[in-house]
């Protein structure tokens, strides 16, 4: 009785010491993720804040608002969020107030199959959101989606848009990248199922990669999966049929341009870049060499200077 009832308990106690330890190691992620977070908002200069726009729960990251300081407001691009510009923001926060939301369907904002995700409607959230905190007049800049609809934005809204920097923008697909090739096979490495995918994603969209600590990258990997049937929705919408012609709306835009695009980008050709700047007035183009498609992450700092002395020049 003895020997039968003993390997019996010892698997029982086995299994939960497992389970506590799985446990244990989640917590500690998130909690390492969390406070990570948190400390590089705190060096940015930046307070997390959750806001009901209509109905809707928006999570948006502001730095002090100081009337002797020049709004700078900035959209992530698709399946990405605010975070994307926390590194980014510290050169920044000392000079400017400084906005940066997840817009609806990412990062912790409301999630909702339901909502459209069209860039039209995305411009309608943005509007809501800066209506709400009385943000009249701005400098708007965008990665990928977020610059396209920054660029919808600032052909709607032209006397609200001080200055518009669009960094590896959507919108316009003339010249083909790796990505539209990936597409036509069936292939979408923008919509990851998996933690493989997941760094598989990190390796195709970035050339130079920021260190991330392995469990915080873990927790990121975890959110970004989980997050796939809204990230479907708004790939197919930002990929469809839309109410506006694109290339004839950004040639509305008045505000001075900056278009930075690095050489390496394999979601949108660099060669788009000169696209942008023929349709749109007041615009000139940078590149930068060895950069992939999100210089805001790869190269902040760099990225940071070339854009406050963009605005510096108007």
């Amino acid at each position: 009785m003895t020997s039968s009832f003993m390997p019996s308990r010892l698997i029982h106690w086995l299994l939960l010491l497992s389970l506590l330890l799985l446990t244990a190691c989640a917590d500690f992620k998130y909690n390492l993720y969390d406070n990570m977070m948190a400390s590089e908002r705190a060096k940015a200069g930046l307070a997390l804040k959750t806001l009901n726009v209509n109905g809707k729960s928006i999570s948006v990251l502001e730095s002090e608002r100081d009337p002797a300081k020049p709004t700078i407001v900035l959209i992530h691009g698709f399946a990405a969020n605010k975070e994307s510009w926390v590194r980014f923001s510290r050169y920044l926060t000392d000079g400017f107030h400084v906005v940066a939301m997840d817009l609806p369907g990412h990062g912790d904002s409301v999630k909702n199959l339901n909502l459209s995700y069209d860039l039209d409607d995305q411009v309608g959230y943005v509007h809501d959101l800066l209506s709400l905190l009385k943000i009249d007049t701005f400098h708007l800049a965008g990665n990928s989606m977020g610059g396209a609809i920054a660029c919808l934005y600032a052909a709607k809204y032209p006397g609200q848009v001080e200055s518009l920097f669009l960094i590896d923008p959507a919108g316009i697909y003339q010249y083909d990248s790796e990505l539209m090739h990936l597409l036509a096979k069936g292939e979408n490495p923008l919509i990851a199922k998996s933690r493989d995918d997941f760094d598989h994603l990190m390796d195709f969209a970035l050339e130079e990669k920021p260190y991330i600590p392995w469990p915080v990258a873990g927790v990121m990997a975890e959110k970004y999966v989980a997050n796939r049937p809204v990230n479907e929705k708004i790939f197919s919408q930002l990929h469809g049929p839309h109410r506006y012609v694109f290339l004839e709306e950004i040639k509305k835009i008045t505000a001075p341009t900056l278009i930075l695009w690095g050489t390496n980008d394999r979601i949108i050709h660099v060669n788009n870049a000169s696209v942008f700047q023929r349709c749109i007035p007041h615009s000139r183009k940078m590149l930068m060499e060895g950069i992939g498609h999100a210089a805001m992450i790869e190269a902040p700092e760099q990225t940071a200077q070339i854009y406050m002395d963009f605005i510096l020049s108007l």
